[in-house]
């Protein structure tokens, strides 16, 4: 086999395994906000159920306040009361305490509804709270894991990269630029592997003459169908494999 196509060959390897690892980096950053959104779509929930609860306090504290209010009210109409020169005074005063009781009652109905609505809104903040606390430290942990499989890809895409270089170092210039052109014209895949007297890639029969020519290995050749650089391996004989581990 043709120095430069063991060459290429290894530059397909090492163009595969870039472009994978490239993908996955690629890949990391998206899943990371991808549970940073989640993350984000619970703390909202959780300030929203902590508004309410804040909302369902500070109008059961106002409502006391009224009852208080109303109550202060009654005791003072009761001791004016007191002092009602005609039935129609005390009327008019037991009116206005009637109103006011009236008022206490509905504000204690309202109270016992908002204490109604609060037991299970706290009790669905202290468990948001604690599953958010979780789930914090599970994003946190997966940041860290990201970051550190983006170093290792990286580290090992750095050393791919040095290994290409030196490879193309060694090629033929021609045969180097040729293979980069069509790598970027055949989608990251330059050189195929001829089996059965089909191209792997575009499996497309070769004619005969084309592939005998492709066997002598004088020269590199290209798929008349897909145009990538073609290499056959020829067959191993067993009995060669048994000689050399006898």
């Amino acid at each position: 086999m043709l120095p430069d196509i063991t060459h290429a060959i290894r530059l397909q390897v090492l163009d595969d395994r870039t472009a994978e690892l490239l993908k996955e980096v690629a890949t990391l950053p998206k899943h990371i906000a991808e549970i940073e959104k989640k993350l984000e779509s619970h703390q909202r929930q959780l300030d929203h159920d902590r508004a309410q609860q804040t909302a369902n306090q500070r109008e059961r504290k106002r409502l006391e306040g009224e009852i208080q209010t109303q109550e202060g009210k009654i005791t003072k109409l009761k001791t004016q009361m007191m002092d009602a020169k005609t039935n129609d005074q005390y009327r008019a005063f037991q009116h206005e305490i009637d109103f006011c009781t009236t008022e206490i009652g509905k504000h204690e109905d309202k109270i016992l509804e908002l204490m109604g609505a609060a037991e299970p809104l706290d009790k669905a903040v202290k468990a948001a709270e604690a599953a958010l606390a979780v789930e914090k430290k599970q994003v946190e942990a997966e940041k860290d894991a990201a970051r550190e499989r983006t170093a290792v890809d990286q580290k090992e895409i750095d050393g791919l990269k040095a290994e290409r270089a030196k490879i193309v170092a060694e090629m033929s210039p021609k045969i180097a630029s040729e293979y980069e052109r069509i790598r970027k014209g055949r989608a990251g895949v330059a050189i195929a592997e001829v089996v059965g007297g089909r191209c792997t890639k575009c499996n497309i029969m070769l004619r005969p003459h084309f592939l005998q020519e492709l066997k002598r290995g004088d020269a590199v050749m290209v798929c008349e169908s897909c145009k990538r650089m073609l290499y056959w391996n020829p067959p191993v004989n067993p009995a060669d494999l048994g000689a050399a581990t006898s």
